[in-house]
């Protein structure tokens, strides 16, 4: 399995990526399936998306429905009836976000599950062996991601911890390997927002036996500047001959920003998120559908979208499922948002092979709209 880089334009890469389920085109969004399914879609949806790759959650699985029932299923892949890759987040931001019920020490985290109250106990070979029973493709490392801000001393406490658990899981993807099993190994690198450190975590991630990397710490409240700034640094100082993946982005306009920087993956909930909310993703911009203007509208959501929502309903129709909270609604306008993210990162791969990245960012950005 390789990663072979196509065409450069600046910083923004396109490439493919070769995969136990095949090849995978890059730059690449992969929808978020957190819990073996993206929300509000099936199986048939994400066929229909053509998304050759996804994210699921090992933590959340391993907690519900537990990995000896996707084992018994026959992996994720059948359980979830999904063909292609299959990247499996750690679990390291859920221990982030759920720190009144976890403590953290130099062998792993002990945590209470945010479901029933039971402990749990996880260490880097136990997520690694999480990750070989569910038989996901792409497999990440426990680590601690700070929150921020966080001072500086804390964030190197973390990275610390970080790189050694990604040391102890090198040996355990191995002898998982030996076993039988096919993946690619994506440890996650830290280090918040001191460029000292991220540049210190890089420099032992060049020398980790890996096939790509997880870029995590971003989008946890800092501004975007300083999203953009500390990311474009990190990637610098990264092997070039790996994938770089850029863990909880993004919106639209977060895409081309990721690429600039030299991220070749990215992952959110968002599309699917605000479309429950009544938000679309639109060749003009944004907007939501439940506003009073769109009531007797009765174009597409976005007349240059070719998918079948909009082939078929209306901006009033739509609006009027969310306002009497019919359920369909969260599925057609969560199909239609992740068609439109294909559509943006297949824009993006073609401005990179063509050589007019910047200038194509730039018209996207003033056809789209400031903010997300």
């Amino acid at each position: 399995m390789a990663f072979q880089i196509l065409a450069q334009d600046g910083a923004a890469r396109a490439g493919v990526l070769e995969t136990p389920r095949g090849p995978v085109e890059t730059p690449v969004f992969m929808p978020v399936a957190t819990q073996a399914s993206v929300k509000a879609l099936d199986s048939d949806d994400i066929r229909r998306l053509g998304s050759r790759a996804i994210l699921a959650n090992s933590y959340h699985l391993y907690l519900r429905p537990g990995t000896e029932t996707v084992k018994a299923a026959g992996g994720l892949h059948r359980f979830m009836d999904y063909d292609g890759f299959i990247l499996t987040d750690s679990g390291g931001f859920q221990v982030l976000s759920l720190s009144d019920l976890r403590e953290i020490d130099d062998e792993g985290v002990t945590f209470r599950s945010h479901l029933d109250g039971s402990e749990h106990r996880l260490t880097p070979e136990s997520v690694i062996g999480v990750q070989a029973a569910l038989g996901s493709d792409g497999w990440t490392t426990l680590d601690e991601c700070p929150p921020y801000p966080a001072d500086e001393a804390h964030a190197r406490r973390a990275l610390e911890r970080t790189m050694a658990w990604i040391d102890r899981s090198v040996p355990a993807v191995a002898a998982a390997r030996e076993a039988g099993a096919k993946c690619l190994f994506f440890p996650i690198l830290q280090g918040s927002f001191f460029a000292g450190l991220r540049l210190r975590a890089a420099e032992h991630m060049n020398a980790v036996p890996a096939d790509g990397v997880s870029i995590g710490g971003f989008m946890v409240g800092e501004s975007k500047e300083m999203t953009w700034s500390m990311l474009a640094q990190t990637a610098a100082a990264l092997r070039a001959d790996r994938p770089r993946y850029l863990m909880g982005v993004g919106t639209p306009l977060d895409l081309w920003d990721a690429v600039a920087c030299g991220v070749d993956m990215m992952d959110c909930v968002y599309p699917t998120r605000v479309a429950r909310t009544g938000q679309v993703m639109a060749s003009g911009g944004k907007y939501n559908v439940t506003n009073a203007r769109f009531r007797r509208d009765f174009t597409a959501l976005d007349p240059g979208c070719s998918c079948f929502v909009c082939a078929r309903y209306t901006r009033a129709y739509l609006g009027h499922l969310l306002r009497a909270k019919e359920l369909s609604a969260y599925r057609l306008l969560s199909y239609h948002n992740l068609h439109y993210m294909d559509r943006v990162i297949s824009e993006i791969r073609a401005a990179v092979k063509a050589g007019r990245f910047e200038a194509a960012r730039a018209e996207f950005r003033a056809r789209y709209g400031g903010g997300a």
